[in-house]
């Protein structure tokens, strides 16, 4: 299976980690909760690792809806920023599919705008939110792909998944990208 997929210039990759330890990356994304606090997760990794001064720059950006994407710096972490999206609730947030699509296209744009050319994104909505793996990657990938396309940035585009299963999952989809 394959673990990168090259899109014009630009390329996805597929690999097993912390998102909060991507030292070579401008840029991660926080599957985040509306009130960009720390939570479980990603969230919570992502806080921890970047220190309170995170959530400090949260506060006046806060609550977002789902599908939306919000930018901070990324302070202890070792990437300059850290673009929070707030995935749906799978069953709760109507519609599922365009809001998922909406977290990593809303992401994407905000890394253009601000020079980011290589990104972190964790499996958005596929934990304590409900969203099941197969379908959540698929959106996933498919709308990496087709805003790298388009825009031939940035320049990389790394999924960074923390389980075993999650990385076989979307790598397969990845696979069949090829």
């Amino acid at each position: 299976m394959a673990d990168q997929l090259a899109v014009g210039n630009a390329k996805i990759e597929v690999l097993q980690g912390d998102i909060a330890a991507q030292s070579d990356l401008d840029a991660v994304v926080n599957a985040a909760n509306a009130a960009l606090a720390t939570g479980g997760g990603v969230a919570g990794a992502i806080h921890k690792a970047a220190g309170p001064e995170l959530y400090e720059a949260c506060k006046p950006l806060a609550p977002i809806k789902p599908g939306e994407a919000v930018i901070t710096a990324g302070f202890n972490l070792p990437n300059d920023y850290v673009i929070h999206v707030l995935g749906p609730v799978y069953g709760q947030d109507k519609p599922e599919e365009k809001l998922l699509m909406s977290c990593y296209s809303n992401a994407l744009k905000l890394a253009r705008e601000n020079g980011i050319e290589r990104i972190g994104f964790p499996a958005i909505s596929t934990g304590a939110f409900g969203y099941p793996l197969e379908e959540g990657a698929k959106v996933a990938m498919n709308t990496i792909h087709k805003e790298l396309k388009t825009h031939q940035k940035p320049q990389l585009v790394r999924m960074v998944l923390f389980s075993k299963n999650d990385v076989e999952v979307f790598r397969a989809i990845l696979s069949s990208m090829q």
